[in-house]
């Protein structure tokens, strides 16, 4: 009785929209996939709306819309590695816009602030900085433009640079996140390998990997990785997971070292056995790989997906090809694909949307992660 009547209470204070997207997710997932090409059509669509919706109109991408609050300023990190997935569609003009952007907006020392646009204290942080740099160094390679490479280079050094002897990132944490290590700077690595791609010699790459090799050094004997979560160790959210797997993976594209393609095989498949029955994996998980929470992280499922679609000829086989079919099928069933054109092809951060995690709230990296994961799956 008292349960139901502190939930209740919990309704009362939400806003009218937020207790409509409760109850819409309470009745289940929808049932109909739209498939992989309606799909990628609404998220491409979405992400265009949500650059030109922008709080700050300013040529990033709005980080989010909120059902409640709608859009939000735009958000730099992300906005750095939605570049490559625009750039594949075909949408070079909505790309260079946010190239110009982030090239606008570096700081001297070469980094990125963290959080949004408007977000205070404005610092260089390692993690946002090597997200853009993903979207800079590609950005240079594809549209051959000097100043995304001026800005590639100023982003690679200061990350190359400001690496401890160990393989460590601590000088420049984010202050949007509970301080510590972070494992999941694999993704940041990743911004290294593509600068090194672009721009062989310079030692990108080297770093990136010395990195990696720190991290691996988190990882248990059962695939878990330590230091691996924005705030809660103990029970990291699926999208910081899938961070780590990824960095783990770009360093086997770029090197084709054994050792990190047995690690990223490792933890997937820890990740495979951790699936729920209905394809998703639950937001948070333990160190057992168990569910920490009855929500699931939509970027993270694709996230992972993507990784599995990697790693299946590579020895994860059949079964790593159906999870992540399983994974993006569940995603997809989130996404509207007629209606309210802030929410068609946005992807929430949590399903049901009232999860821990983006909770009411439609985000634009899970829309871009979506989108990639959708279209390897197309291939295979």
């Amino acid at each position: 009785m008292l349960d139901t009547l502190k939930s209740l209470y919990n309704d009362f204070q939400l806003a009218p929209a937020e207790r409509e997207a409760k109850k819409r997710d309470a009745a289940g997932l929808p049932f109909a996939d739209p498939g992989i090409d309606a799909a990628v059509a609404a998220c491409t669509a979405w992400l265009g709306r949500a650059q030109d919706c922008s709080a700050t109109a300013d040529g990033g991408v709005a980080r989010d819309y909120h059902v409640a609050k709608g859009w939000a300023t735009s958000y730099p990190e992300t906005t750095g590695y939605i570049i490559p997935t625009l750039l594949v569609l075909g949408e070079e003009a909505r790309a260079r816009r946010m190239l110009d952007w982030l090239c606008a907006i570096q700081l001297e020392d070469g980094g990125f602030q963290g959080g949004k646009i408007d977000a205070v204290p404005v610092k260089s942080v390692t993690f946002n900085t090597g997200q853009i740099l993903i979207g800079l160094a590609i950005g240079a390679r594809t549209l051959g433009d000097a100043k995304y490479l001026d800005a590639m280079h100023g982003a690679a050094r200061f990350l190359r640079d400001s690496l401890d002897p160990d393989g460590c990132w601590r000088s420049h944490p984010s202050p949007f996140t509970h301080a510590g290590e972070k494992a999941y700077e694999t993704h940041v690595s990743w911004g290294l390998f593509e600068a090194d791609r672009t721009t062989p010699g310079e030692g990108y790459g080297a770093a990136g990997l010395r990195q990696v090799d720190w991290a691996l050094g988190k990882m248990q004997a059962n695939g878990w990785v330590d230091d691996c979560c924005l705030q809660h160790k103990d029970k990291p959210l699926t999208h910081t997971l899938g961070y780590y797997l990824r960095g783990v993976v770009e360093a086997h594209r770029l090197s084709g070292e054994q050792r990190y393609l047995a690690a990223a095989l490792k933890m997937a498949r820890a990740l495979v056995g951790a699936l729920r029955s209905d394809g998703a994996l639950p937001g948070r998980l333990r160190p057992d790989w168990s569910a920490a929470v009855d929500w699931s992280c939509l970027t993270g499922n694709v996230q992972v997906a993507e990784s599995l679609f990697y790693l299946a000829p590579l020895g994860g086989g059949d079964a790593f090809v159906k999870a992540g079919k399983g994974l993006n099928a569940f995603v997809r069933r989130t996404i509207a694909v007629d209606g309210n054109p802030d929410l068609v092809g946005g992807v929430r951060g949590s399903f049901p949307i009232d999860g821990e995690y983006g909770q009411w709230a439609y985000l634009n990296w899970a829309a871009k992660f979506a989108i990639d994961s959708f279209l390897v799956e197309k291939l295979i």
